[in-house]
């Protein structure tokens, strides 16, 4: 079984000022703001959406293909794919354009100022759920706006399960918009934030929602994750981090995790938990795809988290 994962495919430029923003930027000056941060750390990483969620369901066992466009800068990418082994038949590379960059700075406060260039993934409608043949399940995770609107329709019109992960990309829809990913999705997943965003725009409750759709998963940081079904709410304990290294990329090992289950017919307190774990062990390490693990590992520390074996 593969999944096929819309999102997308970028550069994550990441930056560190070592000092607070606040001490450079000038409230009463805003409307002239010309400021320049000297940065001392820089590190440039894989990321996007796609990419993040196909290399952690690898980590676990699972096929994800990675399904998005990317521009004539994504070389370093695909190299790094390959040596990862995750599949690039449906990455598709768009002339003139450059790959969807994010630059990220962030002070000692944490605060960030964030710079993003989508590039190639504006043209993401131009890749089709139909050119996956052997995928039996998906996810709509950010990314172009007409992609996102086709990837679903596509996805709904062949019968094939999906996930809706609207995550960065809500803004760029409004409540009727929403409504109809939620009518066309098998499931629905958001952080908190997102789920208060998405029932003040379509005016439905998480179990509202969960009439309509087959499970709406909210994660909910440190306090763990809410699984909505029909009949049931599953409350899924936090898993415990060895170490709080960067929080970037854990909605996305989160969502491999739920991938992972439902490919596997796993019950929701035990997907829950394998999407819990996945994004303990992201925010170890920095970066979106610089930890790694055998799943033998994986499993005996799945054993001491929650008490039974996978």
């Amino acid at each position: 079984m593969s999944a096929l994962i819309c999102g997308s495919i970028a550069f994550d430029t990441i930056m560190v000022f070592h000092d607070q923003f606040k001490n450079h930027i000038l409230p009463e000056q805003v409307h002239i703001l010309n400021v320049s941060f000297l940065v001392s750390d820089l590190r440039r990483e894989f990321g996007g959406c796609a990419g993040n969620i196909a290399y952690n369901l690898g980590l676990l066992g699972g096929e994800g293909k990675p399904m998005g466009t990317v521009g004539s800068d994504f070389a370093p990418y695909a190299e790094w794919m390959d040596r990862v082994g995750i599949s690039q038949d449906h990455v598709r590379f768009i002339d003139g354009s450059y790959t969807a960059q994010a630059y990220i700075t962030t002070d000692q406060d944490d605060n960030q100022i964030t710079a993003f260039h989508p590039g190639a993934m504006n043209s993401a409608h131009e890749v089709k759920v139909s050119e996956c043949t052997d995928c039996t399940i998906g996810i709509v995770s950010p990314d172009g706006r007409q992609g996102m609107i086709e990837h679903a329709e596509q996805f709904a019109e062949t019968g094939t399960p999906f996930i809706f992960d609207p995550g960065q990309g809500m803004p760029m829809f409004d409540g009727d918009n929403l409504l109809k990913f939620v009518d066309q999705a098998t499931w629905l997943a958001f952080n908190d934030y997102e789920a208060k965003l998405m029932q003040e725009r379509t005016g439905l409750s998480p179990e509202q929602m969960a009439q309509r759709a087959e499970a709406v998963i909210i994660t909910r940081g440190g306090e763990g994750s809410s699984i909505y079904t029909r009949d049931k709410v599953y409350e899924i304990p936090v898993a415990s981090a060895l170490s709080l290294e960067d929080p970037t990329g854990c909605g996305d090992a989160y969502r491999s995790g739920l991938l992972y289950g439902l490919m596997n017919d796993m019950d929701w307190d035990t997907t829950g938990r394998v999407a819990a774990l996945m994004g303990a062990i992201k925010i170890e390490h920095a970066g979106t795809q610089n930890h790694k693990f055998s799943r033998d590992v994986f499993d005996v520390r799945f054993k001491q988290t929650f008490g039974y074996a996978l």
